[in-house]
């Protein structure tokens, strides 16, 4: 529906309370912006681990009756939007095996990027494996580590994977979450009363009424059981990476994320995205929802009006039937309409966390200009998107990202604007400056801090282009 960067996963985990599995779905509820394909959560009562995993949203999943069977005071839950595996069931989260080591069960955000090479060698040693996720990797390690603890197994599987990984396990009795070296991924730890939480993001504290204690650092396990809270940091030191995207558009607005609150980054986005791309307009407007902070930012910055110009359709499923009869720009109209009072007669600054193809925000300016706007300038709250993501993200090829074929004044044409400015990679690191944090800028530099396999190259090759009426052209 929107040309945007899909959305990774999302896990939860809670140990020690009498209602986990119901404190699990609140989380998972929280994190559905991660991922929309699937959702599971895994249970245990100190005997026997259950699980229960459909495709679909968290709110059409879960109801009472099925809460009811996932007994026990741990559980852990995922939802999922694939970045490695097909969409089905069988690639649903968590995963749950049973083997030497006893009963476990796995959520994974990331993409383990020597997951193939791993697969090869294990099923030359006799494995079988039950779905295409990258994640199952991991499990089959585990399975025949010849660790003496589920502590010693744990540590044994993870660090033969390379690659980003925020993952939250459940045995029997114990909750583990594992950040991989580089922090790719965010991994918070927070207390609810007496029982233990970890989240992709705090917002889903936030829900269940849980205080946000710290991250998982990167490169560490905790263990927590009947015993306590355990740290260890078993992994040689890498150099940290963590994903900048998050920031830019993933995680929602009310989560802190790597020790910052993504509101305030995305303001500030906004505020340094108005010091490098001024024009003069009479109304800035975002681009629901996800450009709405770094509008706010650029408003506040430049004095420019900000009014919302485009309405958002809450209320728009994951398909709708379209109509036989070709409607103009009917895929963007149904998700979003203009208001023709703020915008007629009007120049106006359309701000965006992001361009990916392109396609959509060429039709959100022809609808603006249809509603009467005498100018579209167009602001966009990161540099220009020039390359794929191998951690996590689904991303277009390399060849399908406009920022990567086209120049800026070529975007502009094709978009139809009257300007189009993004925001410096300088002027996004000023944004985000944390002591404690380096980022992953890949996605804008083209510099990946972990190689990726040969037969991945392919993704990074410049096959096609568009010309300024859409069509591919080659080069």
């Amino acid at each position: 529906m929107f040309d945007k960067f899909k959305d990774e996963c999302g896990v939860f985990g809670i140990f020690g309370h009498p209602e986990a599995a119901n404190m699990t779905y609140l989380g998972l509820y929280a994190l559905q912006h991660r991922g929309q394909e699937s959702a599971g959560i895994a249970a245990s009562d100190a005997q026997q681990v259950r699980i229960s995993r459909e495709m679909g949203y968290v709110a059409d999943i879960f109801d009472g009756e099925t809460l009811s069977k996932l007994a026990g005071p741990i559980a852990i839950g995922h939802v999922r939007y694939s970045t490695a595996g097909e969409s089905k069931l069988l690639n649903a989260q968590p995963i749950l095996i049973d083997c030497a080591h006893g009963q476990i069960a796995l959520c994974h955000n990331g993409n383990i990027v020597n997951a193939r090479e791993l697969r090869d060698d294990l099923v030359q040693q006799g494995s079988i494996f039950q779905s295409s996720s990258d994640t199952e990797v991991i499990l089959h390690l585990y399975a025949r580590s010849k660790g003496r603890t589920v502590e010693d197994a744990i540590v044994e599987s993870v660090s033969q994977v390379q690659g980003a990984f925020s993952l939250v396990m459940l045995t029997k009795d114990k909750l583990i979450a594992v950040r991989d070296p580089h922090g790719f991924r965010p991994l918070a730890l927070g207390r609810l009363d007496e029982a233990y939480v970890v989240c992709s993001e705090t917002c889903a504290m936030d829900l269940i009424g849980a205080t946000y204690l710290r991250d998982i650092e990167p490169g560490e396990i905790v263990i927590i059981s009947a015993d306590g809270l355990k740290s260890i940091k078993p992994f040689p030191p890498a150099p940290l990476a963590h994903c900048i995207f998050e920031h830019v558009y993933f995680a929602r607005p009310d989560s802190y994320v790597f020790g910052r609150s993504v509101n305030e980054v995305r303001t500030e986005l906004g505020r340094v995205l108005a010091r490098e791309q001024r024009v003069d307009a009479d109304v800035v407007v975002p681009v629901p929802d996800s450009g709405v902070c770094a509008a706010m930012g650029y408003h506040e910055e430049s004095g420019v009006p900000l009014r919302m110009g485009l309405i958002r359709n809450h209320y728009v499923g994951r398909t709708f039937i379209q109509p036989q009869q070709s409607i103009r720009h009917f895929g963007v109209k149904v998700k979003l309409n203009p208001v023709r009072s703020i915008l007629a007669g009007k120049r106006v600054i359309l701000v965006d966390d992001s361009i990916v193809r392109g396609t959509t925000s060429r039709k959100i300016v022809r609808m603006v200009r249809a509603a009467g706007a005498k100018e579209v300038h167009v602001r966009i709250s990161c540099p220009p998107t020039i390359s794929p993501c191998f951690y996590g993200v689904d991303t277009p090829r390399k060849a399908e990202l406009i920022g990567a074929t086209h120049t800026i004044e070529e975007i502009r044409e094709f978009l139809e604007a009257d300007s189009v400015g993004y925001l410096s990679l300088e002027g996004m690191l000023s944004a985000v400056k944390n002591e404690r944090s380096s980022y992953c800028t890949s996605c804008y530099t083209g510099v990946y801090p972990v190689a990726f396999p040969q037969d991945e190259a392919t993704h990074l090759q410049l096959a096609l282009k568009l010309d300024i009426k859409g069509e591919p052209v080659s080069i």
